[in-house]
């Protein structure tokens, strides 16, 4: 099976293989189900419903656009597993009203829910294979890391193949009138100019190049500074040994030789 990208280590090709059947499973498998149960339902009708098809067709060919721009973006995962699902469950509950069994639809939340449930779920465990542990040779593969800093809450870390970006959630900016560029940073690979590992105690003030809507908690243990254009980050985390390696090997990967 070629992977696509140059791999070291049999570990690293197993996640990656095991996580890209589970990424099918959610983009492409939840909407063959739904087609599966919305064709048996429809089978039941006469004259046969074939328009009923048409939404999980739909999301069969967005889950194919989706899952060739997404396959190597863990965090994109889950969303797409929560929306599908969702309205998987909550088609199927109202449809079986063409057959005038009218139950399923008074159960739609609680259906529409496990669906939503399962897709984050698959999501979720897809994530874990990929990231737990991470691992450095995890550096010579295209997907996106992603780690979430210990202190900075609702705030992530996230390791492209040509960039690094530092980035609040989104819905914090219609509570707190920020604009993206107040919460968030993209650096490129090759401005980056320096990477360390610290050991805080949790005594220092940190204070960050953007305005963040939670102001960052002091907490003792391992850290690792970003030095990228001109400014500086500490960037709490219990991973900061392993994530100073995968910076390295990618700022090396990205400059050229």
């Amino acid at each position: 099976m070629c992977l696509g990208f140059p791999v070291n280590t049999p570990e690293v090709t197993r996640r990656h293989r095991q996580v890209q059947l589970v990424v099918t499973i959610v983009y492409l498998g939840i909407p063959l189900v739904f087609l599966g149960a919305v064709l048996w339902i429809s089978s039941g009708v006469t004259p046969f419903n074939w328009q009923a098809g048409l939404l999980p067709l739909a999301m069969l060919v967005l889950g194919w656009f989706l899952r060739s721009r997404h396959r190597y973006k863990p965090q994109r995962w889950a969303g797409v597993g929560a929306f599908f699902g969702a309205v998987t469950g909550l088609f199927v509950a109202f449809y079986p009203i063409v057959l005038d069994v009218y139950w399923p639809a008074y159960l739609f939340l609680p259906v529409m829910w496990l669906g939503m449930v399962l897709g984050v779920g698959l999501a979720r465990y897809a994530e874990r294979v990929l990231l737990v542990p991470v691992v450095p040779e995890l550096a010579d593969t295209q997907y996106e890391l992603f780690f979430r800093l210990r202190g900075l809450r609702l705030t992530t870390l996230t390791v492209g193949t040509e960039s690094v970006t530092i980035q609040g959630r989104a819905m914090l900016r219609n509570r707190s009138g920020l604009n993206p560029n107040d919460l968030g940073r993209t650096y490129p690979l090759t401005a980056i100019t320096g990477v360390h590992e610290v050991s805080l105690t949790g005594l220092e003030r940190l204070k960050y190049p953007i305005t963040l809507p939670i102001p960052p908690v002091g907490t003792a243990g391992p850290a690792v500074i970003v030095q990228a254009s001109g400014e500086d980050w500490v960037l709490p985390t219990d991973q900061a040994a392993t994530l100073v390696q995968l910076l390295n090997r990618r700022i090396a990967a990205a400059r050229p030789e």
